[in-house]
């Protein structure tokens, strides 16, 4: 269980080994970011590359 809360990273995704559990946060000091696609245009072309499944 992932007891720190980064307040900075809001993150929605309770499959990810660095969600906060307790709370809809991160648990990482930081995240990468990146995309799927050759010219994103639209939010879903991206993508957090520190995602990790439970």
């Amino acid at each position: 269980m992932n007891s720190f809360i980064n307040e900075s990273i809001k993150c929605s995704v309770n499959q990810c080994r660095h969600h906060a559990n307790s709370k809809n946060f991160c648990s990482l000091d930081c995240i990468s970011v990146g995309t799927h696609e050759a010219n994103p245009k639209m939010d879903q072309c991206t993508d957090c590359l520190s995602f990790e499944v439970k």
